[in-house]
């Protein structure tokens, strides 16, 4: 049953002349104030969501992105600030991009927000998937095995780190402490201080491929998982919600399907379906341009994805349509009606998903993102929970 109604944010600036036939990604630039006004936003999105009764705002971590699109570069700083200026939501980290941390400063900031906050950060690792980002940080992308590698050792780490006991960690990349001279000793082991408060510790990665292997590092460490975008729109849900479920129960934990996984939409709420489309759409394209160049998106071709980043060839191409993520189910739209209906669908095939993240596309202005944040709370989320009271009364 979803109990859990959540909403994601990247922190974008006020984009213009949007779509397939509108300004490429890679030629937008935008002045310092505009690109710092994309903090402002956020904060002004949380606020709505907090007074409106959502459970968890959810950002990622990115940087370098002068064309406006993705602009929170600290996960924690930010949700510091959040938590001071909200009273009950928490926030996500959706995700910290463990190749860019060292595992110990990552995991001595986590714990600082955990104690001061109370525990409404919600901690999330992810891989990385902009070159310029990772690469950047002297970290290993274009070596996809490289990467994993560097990704798996630092959760690792992290979660030794977590426990708040003296540890020692020996491995490619790491080697923590360092055995050097201190105050008359050589150093063998080291403990984070503080540590969280919260254990284990809540932990959310973004599933992508679904790969055994990821998969059982999830099960391994108790990783919960998020399903959305190009994933919900290329058919593979299904895929990853039973390969996430194997991977736990071959550590003989015994999941419903959905059981620890979220599941991401993007949505508009109009007068019908096809007015959502409408007034969507070029919010859509603009939300592909941007991450079908990134292969976040897998059933792209290199036809498309040339085609996306040039606007003479947007008409001699077929691209993705709105129309075909509203059909796949990854784009929910029309009247909230119409919206409970489609997330009933979804709490009807995956008994155990207790969490959706509906969020609005790349380049949604933030009045109509907090005018869909309104409606949604009044209007969807009601449906929900009236319905959890009629199941804990019988």
């Amino acid at each position: 049953m979803i109990t859990k109604f959540d909403s994601s944010y990247y922190g974008t600036v006020d984009m213009e002349k949007l779509g397939y036939t509108g300004t490429p990604i890679n030629e937008r630039s935008y002045s310092k104030e505009q690109l710092a006004g994309a903090l402002h936003k956020a904060v002004a999105y949380a606020k709505c969501m907090d007074e409106r009764g959502f459970n968890t705002f959810w950002m990622a971590e990115h940087h370098f992105q002068p064309e406006g699109t993705e602009l929170i570069p600290n996960l924690l700083m930010m949700a510091m600030h959040l938590c001071g200026v909200t009273k009950n939501i928490k926030i996500g980290c959706g995700f910290n991009v463990v190749p860019m941390w060292h595992p110990l400063r990552l995991a001595e900031d986590y714990a600082m927000a955990d104690v001061l906050t109370g525990g409404r950060v919600i901690f999330g690792v992810a891989r990385g998937y902009h070159t310029r980002e990772v690469e950047s940080f002297g970290a290993p992308l274009t070596d996809q095995e490289a990467n994993r590698e560097i990704f798996e050792e630092g959760v690792d780490i992290l979660f030794k780190a977590f426990e708040g006991k003296p540890f020692a960690h020996k491995g490619k990349y790491y080697t923590i402490p360092p055995e050097v001279p201190y105050r008359g000793y050589t150093l063998k082991e080291i403990t984070l201080v503080p540590a969280p408060e919260r254990l284990p510790v809540e932990c959310w990665q973004p599933i992508q491929s679904g790969s055994d292997r990821a998969f059982d590092f999830m099960a391994r460490h108790g990783i919960s998982g998020m399903i959305g975008g190009g994933s919900a729109e290329g058919g593979a849900v299904d895929k990853h919600m039973t390969g996430f479920q194997a991977a736990y129960a071959r550590r003989g934990v015994k999941l419903e399907l959905g059981e620890r996984l979220a599941l991401g939409f993007q949505f508009h709420i109009a007068k019908s379906r096809e007015e959502g489309m409408r007034e969507a759409a070029k919010h859509y394209e603009e939300n592909m341009k941007m991450f079908g160049e990134l292969r976040l998106v897998r059933a792209l071709s290199d036809e498309q994805i040339a085609a996306m980043r040039d606007p003479k060839l947007a008409a001699t191409t077929k691209l993705p349509t709105i129309e075909d993520a509203v059909k796949a189910g990854g784009f929910l739209t029309g009247t909230a009606a119409d919206i409970v209906e489609q997330l009933k669908a979804v709490e009807k095939r995956y008994p155990g998903i207790d969490r959706v993240v509906c969020s609005t596309p790349l380049g949604t202005p933030l009045a109509v993102q907090l005018e869909d944040l309104d409606r949604f709370a009044a209007e969807v989320i009601p449906a929900f929970r009236t319905a959890k009271i009629a199941a804990a009364a019988e």
